[in-house]
């Protein structure tokens, strides 16, 4: 029997594979390896939606089995009890009871382990059995405990558990098959999903304290510890986790993760760039002047791809997040973190999504839904935004590019530091928020933090590819969605009416943008705004990198170059310094996108805190771009 054998209780040995369609859901404590087996399951054969009337995710993969059998599997949200106590665990705890309105209860449930620590998952396990579903208990890492020298008796824990056991490597695809097979005899020996018997009901603080004392009497009896310990883990954690040199090591991660944003992603810049130059001539080449021209070479090409060109620092950007997260790392840097964001009153499991932020705050607010307490969630949530997302930036790129030089400071690139400083600023003001939350709404400690540090694993390339790849996806899709319909408007308010005849100055000064951007000029007068500026904001607000590409087509139709063009150089002769730095202070702040606004409604259900998010981060950045242009005048940047 090989190391990836299947162990099967008696009760299910030999029974006949059914035939018809299974429906599978992955249940675990998180940082398991969970989503990472549903992708050595699936493959690229999977979705990811929402819940119907939650924002909690659903990922749901198809696979077929070696003889015919059509497979669905469930990527349930990580959870350490059935006990739900925040909204993920609720929807992996309804899901596994067949409660969820308009889902077919699973077939099958499949208990994902980290082989490595079992302690925790033991209680799980054994309330999963008691719910009475067909159960398959999945030894994931079981490459690394065995190079720890863990020896686990997998015979006696699947008649301790009441599940077959299966071993397996997500990461190398070793087990697969085993466990397929083991899911569908499990399948096979039990009744329809519909007519199985739930009779799960929410232990008692005694059942609790019972379920603890059995899930280590198994442990003790199920696993022996190694005999030589494998210290690399207290190694690696002896530095990482080091008071001093940890988070120095965090915020060198940081700096080189923002001077790779910049510098790497130059020369597939430059591709892109000259790629939407070309096609900008031979567009402008075919086609003779008039609407049809000005629509596609100042309004598509110019706004669309004055965002696209962004596309690879923000591929670099999530490639470092996912790295790292794969890797182990993270969970760490909340630990670090910890006592930094308890003095600010976060949660420490508030790093998380507040992490997930810096790729965008939609994600990181859903991820808040794993802090139990109400006012910590609500806090969080109102904090993530400020966080730098990767909509900001093209922003924060077009602007630094054009008023920052490019050269080096002690062997560093400048403009990466004014980007660091930026995020910097993001993360110091949101820990400066999350402490006037608390003093304003609500008073009191946060809870101790308590996180379970995942075992150290080299990430599989493939599915730091896959990810990477599906965040580029749906960076792309709002390119062609949101922002191409942004351009667009913006591109018809900016043409639209043509100048009378004998009219001076830019057509553009004509049109129902002009209109717009003079008629609200006054009121950015004092932060250093143009009506240029003014008419960029107006539709950042369905999403923040529309700013660039809204001033792509507004430059572009007044005559100068778009973003297909040289932007930035033309930006730097319309601007002055100080203009430019307060658009930036402006966009560290900024609500500028309704998307976020309505995730915080849904999350919250109510106006109010979205609402409240408005009116703080619009007073933050009209304060913050007043107090930068007027020292930055005084300073003689004007």
């Amino acid at each position: 029997m090989s190391a990836a054998a299947e162990v099967i209780a008696p009760a299910v040995q030999g029974a006949a594979v059914a035939a018809g369609p299974l429906r599978v859901a992955l249940v675990g404590n998180p940082n398991s390896g969970k989503t990472a087996l549903f992708n050595a399951l699936t493959g690229s054969r999977q979705k990811v939606a929402n819940y119907a009337g939650v924002t909690v995710e659903r990922k749901e993969g198809q696979l077929t089995t070696a003889d015919g059998r059509k497979v669905t599997v469930l990527d349930l949200p990580g959870t350490y009890s059935l006990r739900a106590r925040s909204p993920d665990e609720v929807v992996t705890r309804d899901a596994v009871l067949g409660r969820l309105a308009g889902e077919t209860p699973p077939d099958v449930v499949v208990c994902v382990a980290d082989a490595t620590n079992l302690r925790l998952v033991l209680r799980l396990i054994l309330e999963l059995r008691a719910v009475g579903r067909p159960a398959v208990l999945a030894l994931n890492m079981f490459d690394i405990a065995q190079r720890q020298g863990l020896e686990i008796d997998l015979e006696r824990l699947a008649a301790e558990t009441g599940m077959p056991v299966v071993t397996t490597v997500a990461t190398r695809k070793r087990g697969i098959d085993d466990l397929v097979r083991t899911v569908a005899t499990r399948a096979a020996a039990a009744r329809p999903a519909g007519d199985q018997a739930v009779t799960w009901h929410e232990p008692s603080a005694a059942e609790i304290r019972a379920l603890h004392r059995d899930a280590e009497r198994i442990l003790k009896a199920c696993v022996t510890p190694p005999k030589r310990p494998d210290t690399w883990t207290g190694r690696l954690d002896s530095v990482l986790l080091h008071p001093v040199a940890g988070v120095a090591i965090l915020l060198g991660i940081l700096f080189l993760m923002f001077q790779a944003v910049f510098t790497w992603a130059q020369p597939i810049m430059d591709l892109i760039q000259s790629g939407f130059d070309h096609l900008s001539v031979l567009v402008g080449a075919v086609l003779p002047d008039g609407v049809l021209k000005s629509l596609l070479c100042d309004g598509i090409i110019a706004g669309v791809g004055s965002v696209v060109v962004f596309l690879p620092q923000i591929v670099i950007l999530f490639a470092f997040i996912i790295f790292l997260e794969d890797f182990g790392y993270m969970a760490r840097a909340a630990f670090l973190l910890d006592k930094i964001m308890g003095g600010a009153g976060l949660h420490g499991r508030a790093f998380i999504p507040l992490l997930s932020s810096f790729a965008c705050a939609i994600p990181g607010i859903m991820a808040t839904r794993v802090i139990d307490q109400k006012r910590d969630r609500l806090t969080t949530i109102l904090v993530a935004p400020l966080m730098t997302c990767s909509a900001r930036i093209p922003v924060y790129t077009l602007i630094i590019s054009a008023f920052v030089p490019h050269r080096t400071v002690y062997g560093l690139s400048l403009q990466g530091l004014v980007f660091f400083g930026l995020y910097a600023l993001g993360m110091v003001s949101a820990l400066a928020v999350a402490w006037v939350v608390r003093k304003v709404f609500w008073r009191g400690a946060s809870e101790p933090f308590l996180m379970e540090l995942p075992a150290y694993k080299l990430p599989d390339p493939l599915n730091v590819l896959r990810n990477v790849l599906q965040r580029a996806q749906i960076f792309l899709q709002r390119a062609g969605t949101i922002i191409l319909s942004m351009m667009v408007l913006i591109w018809f308010l900016s043409t639209v009416p043509s100048p009378p005849s004998g009219a001076k100055g830019p057509a553009i000064d004509y049109s129902f943008a002009g209109m717009i951007g003079h008629a609200i000029e006054p009121l950015l007068a004092p932060i250093g705004f143009s009506w240029q500026m003014a008419v960029a904001l107006i539709p950042g607000m369905a999403a923040r990198e529309v700013a660039v590409g809204a001033l792509g087509t507004v430059y572009a139709v007044q005559g100068g170059e778009g973003a297909a063009g040289v932007l930035g150089s033309h930006l730097a002769h319309q601007w002055s310094l100080a203009s430019a730095l307060a658009f930036l202070a402006w966009y560290v702040f900024a609500p500028q996108c309704a998307s976020t606004l309505g995730v915080v409604r849904r999350e919250t259900n109510s106006w109010r805190w979205p609402a409240i998010m408005f009116g703080y981060m619009i007073t933050l950045a009209y304060v913050a771009a007043f107090i930068t242009y007027h020292v930055a005048v005084a300073l003689g940047a004007g």
